[in-house]
């Protein structure tokens, strides 16, 4: 009997796990992809210039993680952002809708206590890997 298959996806062009974690899990087409970072993928360093400058390697790095497992930012159904300082909330979404074009995926967003690292942002999905085709409901 054939069940469900766990793929874990790794790809060299965003940074290591920063602990004992994969970058991404694949199980049928849904995606699911670990907490990005700011982080230079060969310095494991955070990007210098803050919360806008985070965000954006950030997305960088997640969108690479999306491309090695047949995926892309226009298939994430649900995103997830957490914040060190809310007050960043709108440099963020500068950034966040330059990568994300409507239809949004569905998001929420929080401050937290503390990010790994001492980042200021990190930014988790769930996507679909393989074909997706859209349709607005209204």
């Amino acid at each position: 009997m054939a069940g469900l298959i766990r793929k874990i996806i790794t790809t060299p062009n965003a940074p290591k796990p920063v602990g004992p974690y994969s970058q991404a899990v694949q199980v049928g087409q849904t995606l699911y992809v670990s907490g990005c970072l700011g982080l230079d993928k060969d310095s494991m360093k955070l990007i210098l210039g803050g919360a806008a400058a985070e965000t954006e390697l950030a997305l960088k790095n997640l969108e690479n993680i999306l491309l090695a497992a047949d995926s892309s930012l226009s298939k994430v159904i649900k995103s997830t952002v957490f914040l060190d300082d809310i007050n960043d909330f709108g440099a963020v979404n500068e950034v966040y809708k330059k990568y994300f074009k409507e239809p949004f995926p569905a998001r929420s967003c929080f401050q937290v206590g503390k990010l790994p690292l001492g980042a200021k942002v990190e930014i988790e999905v769930v996507a679909i890997s393989g074909p997706l085709e859209t349709i607005s409901h209204l």
